[in-house]
Order: structure tokens, then sequence, then C-alpha cells
């Protein structure tokens, strides 16, 4: 069995914010490998927050974020951020201080235009699919590959403009969604995004 030292125990709970008992267990449990460890808390982390997808994040905070393309200039993209917990304990920790405003941030970037891509409404879809079956047979592709083609198509427009499902723009390889899973995970309470708005000074 491997040598667990304080060092190692200190170092997993800064990067998972997991409890001391859990993060000493998942060492010892896969004899001492950091990354197994980190994953097995993960999980395990993850798995608690689905069981809470039912409770109520009755709180949170509502951050802002000013965005100026000239720091001599005043702000040209303003952005309100309402992220929702289940308990004030956790809404006044700086790791969600933080995501609040990691958020806002790339809303201001990425300008997204709903929550969900359940929340785009049905004519905004249906007003795509004409778009891009016009444009199909436009291009004179065959009509049996069209169904395919658009669907393509509308799926990438969905994530395109629904927040959760875009890349988050600090690290493309993880999306909006999963940073707050991972938040949620590591704060041991269910979090999600309430509402946003995004303001844009825009240039003629």
């Amino acid at each position: 069995m491997a040598q667990i030292t304080a060092g190692e125990i200190r170092k997993l709970r800064e990067v998972t914010g997991a409890g001391m008992s859990d993060v000493k267990k998942a060492l010892v449990d896969h004899d001492g490998d950091f990354e197994k460890a980190k994953a097995w808390l993960r999980e395990k982390g993850l798995a608690g927050v689905a069981k809470r997808s039912g409770r109520s994040t009755a709180n949170g905070l509502v951050d802002s974020y000013l965005h100026r393309t000239d720091p001599q200039l005043p702000p040209t993209i303003g952005v309100l951020v309402e992220l929702r917990c289940e308990t004030d304990f956790v809404a006044k920790t700086d790791q969600f201080q933080q995501l609040a405003r990691d958020i806002a941030q790339h809303i201001a970037a990425a300008d997204p235009l709903y929550v969900t891509a359940d929340a785009i409404p049905n004519e905004v879809v249906e007003q795509e699919r004409r778009i891009y079956e016009a444009a199909a047979r436009e291009e004179g592709k065959p009509e049996p590959a069209i169904t395919k083609i658009v669907e393509g198509k509308l799926n990438g427009y969905r994530k395109s403009v629904a927040l959760l499902d875009q890349p988050w723009v600090k690290d493309g390889k993880i999306t909006i969604g999963a940073l707050i899973e991972d938040a949620g995970a590591s704060l041991g309470e269910k979090i999600e995004i309430g509402r946003f708005a995004r303001f844009n000074i825009r240039q003629s």
C-alpha cells in the first residue's frame, strides 16, 4: 500500500473541494493514485448532485460584469446573471462567487440567447429549419440527405445559442453546463442559472 502524505491529502482537497475523510479514503482506495482518486471523488460528487436534482435552489446571487473594449473608454457590454444554489452558506463562498463571475464574463463574450436548448421557442427552431432546408436545396443536395443535413445544422444552432451547451470561453474542452456540474459536485449542492441579461452598445 502506498504511503499517503498530508501534502497529497491537502492538494486533493484543494482541487476537489471534498471533505477530509472522503479525500483520504479516495487516496487509500486507489493506492495513492492522484488522478484516479480525483476522478472517483468527482463521480461521487456528481452522483450526489443528481440525487439533489429535485431540491429547491432558493438562494444564490446576482452578479454583474461590465466589459470595456478599451480601458480608456466606457464599457460597451453589460451582463446580469442570476446564479442559484440551495443555501446562503454556499452563496457566500469564493468558489460560488467566482463561478458567477466566470459565467457573466462568458455571456459577455459568447452572447447566448437562452439558458437551455429546451427554452428556444418552437417558432424560432422552425424558422431556422426552413432556412437550412432552402439552403440545402439551393446547393443541389439530394433530397434523402436534406433531413440529416438540416438536423445537424439545427443541433449546431442549439449549441451556439443555448448557454449551458456553449463551450466555456476560458476552456473550450468543457461546456458551461459541465462547469456548473463540476462546481455543484465540489460544493455539494445543486447549482443552476436562473436568468441572465446581456446589454450591448452596438457599433454602427
